[in-house]
């Protein structure tokens, strides 16, 4: 029964999860002619007024992208806008490579308002405004103002010398921030008096931590990504690292690593969160939401090949900015009327699910059955007598001759016998095992142990079995134009089928020829 449950609940997964964000999206590209685009920031609720930032200036949309004009150059290899926040009213800050700019009439005029002694300090790559107090943090460690950036003082610490990656206050804790470092993730609740490490700058699948210690100046070669905090509940943060998503539901205190199925890559650079709790994620070339404990890609159509940042607008649309310019599109969850026929066409080479299952549970031995011969063979024990049989063996037989001559040879002489050799076989039984078998202890233990590996087959094969009908249709759905896409997922095909095979002992893929012939 559980195992008709859960195909059903894949099925309908399949066909209602999947498909919506498979063909139910476009991209379009806002910033014109404007490209190399590496942060965004939307001010206005209906999304008209977007700040985007390129190498080295700041240009503004008033109308949703169908115009722009500059409104900061900074000028320089070294100026590129790594990120654009709004503070206060009409306060904008762009944090650049040469230093943290700042406008008080929404863009119209611009000063500096933090330079740093080397470029490592004057390249501010986050800057966070909160409760009264402006964080900025550098390739070189974090500096804090009191006093909108008039005076700076620097963080000295554990993480003075690291590259910042970002800084994400806890809107339900009230003065905890945290921030995000290429020496490990730190949390304060204070207002950045104080700060503890709550992750390491490494970490392995057991949790145990490394320091990473090559190139700690340049974020690129960090372990740790970047990081997002949920604004709807406490405590609960994201950080992603070059193996993949990490989440704390308690404020940094643990963290289990998120589920990797529909992934291409997980090498993620940009996490974002939205009104809603959903996460966003971006790699190098894609761009993932993550949904009902899985991936679902959302850069279908888009062939960027640098993606830098993502953003969200009050209307829940998603930008993404790349080296092609500055891309949106919103996602509607829409169900296609023929569905139904799409699983059949995607799945139709396959063997259907319940004999994979049942070839899984085969070649696992892992069968239901056994239990039930153990059973019977234990139930049968007690009709069989247990046989025992002895020899026994005397050879202290002694013979006394006395004929009463004195002339014979061996008279009146005590001679050793024959040996004299005895046996005997008995049988027994023990009826009481006809009511109660000691054995059926131990067949309870395995049984139980049979079951919850039996379950784990059975879940694994199910997921992959569907995650592969899924990735074909996802493969189906791209342009012949977009070779490397196409290439990861005809890659991530072979892999979960010979997972299958690998669990079925082969049986999935001589079913797949058969079915085709």
């Amino acid at each position: 029964m559980r195992v008709k449950i859960f195909v059903c609940m894949a099925i309908i997964w399949v066909l209602t999860a999947a498909a919506p964000y498979v063909l139910a999206q476009s991209w379009e590209c806002i910033s014109r002619e404007n490209v190399d685009i590496y942060s965004t920031f939307i001010t206005s609720e209906a999304g008209e007024t977007i700040y985007a930032g390129t190498k080295n200036k700041v240009i503004k949309s008033q109308d949703r992208g169908e115009s722009w004009r500059q409104v900061l150059n900074v000028g320089g290899s070294l100026g590129s806008i790594n990120l654009i926040t709004k503070g206060s009213d009409d306060l904008v800050y762009a944090a650049t490579g040469k230093g943290l700019f700042c406008s008080v009439n929404q863009g119209k005029n611009w000063r500096r308002i933090f330079k740093g002694r080397n470029y490592l300090e004057n390249n501010c790559n986050v800057v966070l405004i909160h409760n009264g107090t402006t964080y900025l943090g550098t390739s070189k460690g974090i500096f804090i103002s009191k006093d909108n950036g008039r005076s700076w003082d620097k963080k000295l610490g554990e993480f003075d010398d690291s590259s910042i990656i970002s800084i994400s206050p806890d809107k339900k804790l009230k003065n905890c921030i945290y921030v995000a470092s290429t020496r490990g993730v730190f949390k304060t609740l204070d207002s950045g008096l104080n700060w503890h490490k709550i992750f390491t700058g490494k970490i392995d699948e057991t949790n145990s931590s490394e320091e990473v210690v090559e190139n700690l100046e340049n974020k690129s070669y960090s372990y740790i990504k970047y990081m997002a905090v949920d604004d709807n509940y406490a405590g609960i943060l994201y950080l992603a690292s070059s193996t993949g998503i990490y989440k704390s539901e308690d404020a940094g205190q643990s963290w289990q690593k998120i589920p990797e199925h529909g992934l291409l890559d997980k090498n993620f650079s940009f996490l974002i969160v939205s009104a809603d709790s959903l996460l966003y994620a971006a790699t190098k070339t894609g761009v993932y939401e993550f949904r009902d404990e899985r991936w679902y890609e959302l850069s279908f159509g888009l062939t960027a090949v640098d993606i830098r940042s993502l953003a969200l607008d009050a209307q829940n649309n998603l930008y993404v900015c790349c080296e092609k310019g500055l891309f949106r599109t919103k996602f509607k969850l829409e169900t296609q009327e023929n569905s139904s026929n799409n699983f059949e066409m995607f799945s139709k080479d396959a063997p259907d699910i319940e004999d994979v299952q049942k070839a899984a549970i085969k070649y696992g031995e892992v069968e239901p059955e056994k239990i039930l011969l153990w059973r019977k063979q234990a139930a049968a024990k007690a009709l069989l007598p247990k046989l025992s049989a002895s020899v026994n063996r005397d050879t202290g037989d002694i013979w006394h001759w006395e004929s009463g001559s004195s002339t014979k040879a061996f008279d009146d002489a005590l001679m050793k016998g024959n040996d004299a050799v005895g046996w005997d076989v008995s049988v027994s039984w023990d009826l009481s095992e006809l009511i109660w078998n000691s054995d059926q202890t131990s067949i309870d233990s395995r049984s139980k142990l049979l079951v919850e590996l039996r379950g784990d087959i059975i879940d694994e094969v199910t997921k992959i079995y569907f995650e592969r009908i899924r990735v074909k249709m996802e493969l189906n759905s791209l342009q012949i134009e977009d070779r490397k896409r196409r290439f990861d997922k005809e890659l991530k095909l072979k892999e979960l089928t010979a997972m299958l095979d690998g669990y079925t002992g082969g049986y999935f893929s001589k079913g797949s020829k058969k079915n085709k012939s």
